[in-house]
């Protein structure tokens, strides 16, 4: 991470920067997060915020915080110019402001099955034009390429925003003395990282190319790369971004043979795309595996997808795996077997 000289004001930056209807989302995005790490800072003090209090869409049990931060977020962007939102926490788009030019599709809380962990989480967004018409699932499905800005808050020991309209990834910093983001670096992710990010208890589960780069990876010095590595799983995707935007390194959250996860489990249109499209801007590479997480038009607002992202040359050499990967792997994981031993 290049880590600028002088400071900015968030709102001066993006005025600098950015199209006015974008840069006021972003400022009301900036502002609602504000209200949902008060609501963090306090921990159980606020309440049980990881208590289950229902079912999501999807079957996964909602937490107090995602119900909280869902609702902070939509508030936050009523008056911004948003026509309508597709939330993770909802089944169907809720319209906002008829005159509204644009869209946001947004993850309100990644990682909530850590909160109980007081480990980091976030919030996921991407910023769309609005298509002429009333607020339906069809206007959100825009390939990521289309994306007018997108970011992450990372709610960490500091509490991070990085964000892109298309002009380079750019990291705030929330000051808590004031209550302000303050714009201090432009990310560009390293090329050069021992760093990898995968939840190895699901190996046995993984497809053949997922199985031989990280079995290449695990014999380290001893193996085709010739080198040691070392792998970080957070458990919160917004975490994994923010460190490989500052240390490079690859992130895989793979599809696997379990039910529900054959293609993946990230979310196309508001985990994986916002998340592809700072990678890129800082100067890495996002994939499924086969194709650019940019180039895929979701065919649903909660379709899933398997989500590789990181150092670009990495994740080329992970594509590359994929191309020659086609056969099984019968042999366990750790063993003497790599689809790329040069």
């Amino acid at each position: 991470m290049t880590t600028a000289t002088t400071t900015e004001d968030l709102g001066a930056f993006l005025a600098a920067n950015a199209p006015a209807d974008t840069a006021r989302v972003l400022a009301a995005l900036a502002a609602a997060s504000i209200r949902l790490v008060d609501r963090i800072r306090h921990g159980s003090l606020a309440g049980a915020l990881d208590a289950d209090v229902g079912p999501g869409h999807d079957g996964v049990p909602q937490k107090a915080l995602d119900v909280f931060a869902d609702q902070t977020f939509i508030d936050g962007l009523r008056g911004a110019g948003v026509r309508g939102i597709v939330s993770e926490e909802r089944d169907d788009p809720l319209a906002l402001d008829e005159a509204g030019t644009l869209l946001v599709a947004i993850d309100p809380l990644d990682g909530s099955s850590n909160i109980d962990a007081n480990v980091t989480i976030g919030t996921v967004f991407s910023v769309l034009d609005a298509p002429p018409g009333p607020v339906t699932e069809a206007a959100f499905l825009q390939a990521g390429a289309r994306q007018r800005a997108a970011g992450i808050f990372v709610y960490g020991p500091h509490v991070s925003f990085a964000f892109t309209v298309g002009r380079g990834t750019a990291i705030a910093i929330l000051d808590p003395d004031t209550a302000t983001y303050r714009v201090t670096a432009r990310a560009a992710i390293p090329e050069q990282s021992s760093e990898f990010a995968i939840n190895v208890s699901n190996a046995r589960r993984w497809s053949a190319p997922v199985r031989a780069y990280i079995e290449d990876l695990i014999e380290g010095d001893e193996g085709p790369r010739r080198q040691n590595f070392n792998m970080r799983w957070v458990g919160s995707m917004v975490a994994d971004v923010y460190r490989i935007l500052g240390r490079g390194g690859v992130y895989l959250y793979p599809e696997d043979s379990r039910e529900g996860y054959e293609h993946g489990r990230l979310r196309l249109l508001y985990e994986a795309s916002p998340v592809a499209f700072l990678i890129e801007q800082a100067g890495g590479a996002a994939t499924d595996g086969f194709r650019r997480i940019l180039e895929i038009e979701p065919k649903a607002a909660h379709e899933r997808t398997p989500l590789i992202f990181g150092s670009k040359t990495k994740v080329e050499r992970i594509v590359r795996y994929y191309g020659e990967g086609v056969m099984e792997i019968e042999a366990p994981l750790f063993a003497t077997r790599g689809l790329l031993r040069r």
